[in-house]
């Protein structure tokens, strides 16, 4: 559904992105991570023709963006949260996107409702918190029931029940065939929501993969609290394993539990627990992030 290719894309002396290549697939959510300056912005502006590639390709649904009939029918987009006359009610900002799309007014209360505006879709939008102004960008997006979704941190600015309210739309938007590339630096969310991530970093490409093939990726370790836990630690470093203490807890890497657990039995060491660390989508991030030149 969206197609980059060698996609590199220079300002200047500033080489934002280098040579990247992904692909996001159909009716999935795709996570867009990387750190500030990894150049996602860019790689989203160029999918959507508001950036022209120095070189290499951004398509979307086999497309160039410029190249698509009725655009707002077939791509949604939320790329920044001010781009409203503060003057202008919430409403009436959807009715004038509608009549340039030539989509009917019935839909503007759709989507309001939809993002949960109805309330203050009177008020002008000078007033909005930056919590409802991401909700009325994405009520626009949503205008023409697009086939693709690219939002660019849609979560920020919403407070803890919005951004739940975000990746419930967002997962029930996909389970009807809707297809969405999302960046967001709310990690967690991301981990939720997200079926396939793509990691960038300095503009280029280092990871892809289903979140569960990412978070496998990176190291959990096992989690173990004995009242020996010096004689303990002694015999898995012996061992090859490296261990750090916190308040009484050993964390373990490089030894799987069970060894852990066979290690303490065969030299009659009591243990209170014995758990393996679940890694996170945070901590393959900054693994994946931290060591890319």
């Amino acid at each position: 559904m969206i197609d980059v290719t060698s996609l590199t894309k220079r300002f200047g002396e500033t080489l934002a992105v280098d040579d990247l290549s992904f692909r996001v697939e159909p009716a999935r959510v795709t996570g867009f991570l990387g750190p500030n300056g990894a150049g996602k912005t860019t790689t989203m502006r160029a999918v959507l023709g508001l950036v022209r590639p120095t070189s290499g390709s951004a398509t979307v649904l086999g497309r160039r963006f410029r190249d698509l009939d009725e655009p707002a029918h077939r791509v949604g987009a939320v790329l920044e949260a001010t781009s409203f006359h503060p003057g202008r009610s919430g409403r009436n900002h959807l009715r004038v996107i509608a009549t340039e799309a030539g989509i009917p007014f019935a839909r503007v209360e759709d989507v309001l409702a939809l993002v949960e505006l109805q309330d203050a879709a009177r008020r002008r939008t000078g007033g909005y918190s930056l919590g409802m102004r991401q909700r009325l960008a994405l009520a626009a997006a949503l205008l023409g029931d697009p086939e693709v979704l690219v939002l660019d941190e849609p979560a920020n600015g919403l407070d803890p029940a919005g951004v739940r309210w975000l990746r419930d739309m967002l997962r029930t938007l996909a389970e009807r065939g809707r297809t969405i590339l999302v960046s967001s630096h709310i990690l967690s969310e991301v981990e939720m929501i997200a079926d396939e991530i793509v990691i960038i970093h300095h503009g280029r490409f280092v990871a892809s993969g289903t979140t569960q093939e990412l978070v496998a990726r990176a190291s959990g370790g096992v989690r173990v609290r004995s009242p020996d836990a010096a004689a303990l630690r002694e015999l898995l470093a012996a061992g090859g394993a490296e261990v750090a203490e916190t308040d009484g807890t050993l964390v373990v890497t490089g030894m799987p539990q069970d060894a852990v657990g066979e290690l303490a039995a065969a030299n009659g060491i009591v243990l209170h627990e014995l758990a393996a660390e679940r890694a996170s989508l945070e901590q393959a991030f900054f693994e994946l992030t931290e060591g890319t030149p």
